[in-house]
């Protein structure tokens, strides 16, 4: 099973775009395991696996198991802010994604790595902390709660930096996560971050006291979420 794993950077793409084009390779990936479980060995067509990296203008996303009393503006205050609203059909609440927020979609057939979605979350998650233990920041998880948090022991401080949120059908994923690397975090003032009322949200550049080289970042998580899935990026 080939862990080769095409990379795509969308830019700065529409949400409901980028969510099209996950469906899409989703979509074409599932079929293909189907497909195949029909099929003798010899003529079975591999799967392929996905990285899409993109920035999104504002916008809110609620959700499957999600409350949209989470969802703190009307209608209105979202055209003021220029912000959009979606329902959509990932696990968790309500998150935020804007401009200076690095989302990765990765869309992988899980049969090439390991049949197991929390063993997946924590990967991501991994990822993550080693992309922060390069710019000396140390980070990690919070018992109950996906994503990826600093000062995670004291409950006080605790503040995340970056959100999860994810599907998966016949092992195969679609969704992520949304690491805040130069992101306006006046946004999350709008919401009840992933329903969690009572812990801060923060960004690399707040931690840092620096706007970020976004480019450099992407690298260093790249080369991260390689290692970790021991993963080839093509």
């Amino acid at each position: 099973m080939s862990k080769q794993t095409h990379y795509i950077h969308l830019g700065l793409k529409d949400y409901k775009e980028a969510w099209d084009f996950q469906e899409e390779i989703f979509k074409k990936t599932v079929d293909q395991k189907i497909e195949n479980r029909k099929l003798p060995k010899h003529e079975q067509v591999e799967t392929e696996n996905h990285l899409i990296f993109c920035y999104h203008p504002h916008v809110f996303t609620l959700g499957k198991s999600g409350d949209e009393n989470h969802l703190l503006a009307n209608e209105g205050f979202l055209r003021e802010k220029e912000a959009s609203f979606y329902k959509i059909n990932r696990g968790g609440d309500i998150t935020y994604h804007g401009p200076g927020q690095i989302v990765g979609y990765p869309i992988l057939d899980l049969d090439h790595f390991f049949t197991d979605i929390h063993k997946y979350l924590r990967f991501l998650e991994e990822a993550v902390i080693l992309t922060l233990k390069d710019y000396g920041i140390t980070a990690g998880r919070l018992d109950g709660l996906t994503g990826v948090w600093l000062d995670w022991e004291d409950n006080q401080k605790a503040r995340k930096i970056c959100a999860l949120g994810v599907k998966s059908s016949r092992w195969v994923t679609m969704h992520g996560f949304a690491f805040n690397v130069n992101t306006n975090l006046e946004y999350f003032n709008y919401i009840v971050p992933c329903g969690i009322q009572d812990k801060a949200v923060t960004s690399l550049q707040k931690e840092l006291g620096q706007e970020m080289n976004m480019e450099e970042v992407e690298m260093k998580l790249k080369k991260n979420l390689e290692v970790v899935f021991e993963m080839e990026l093509v």
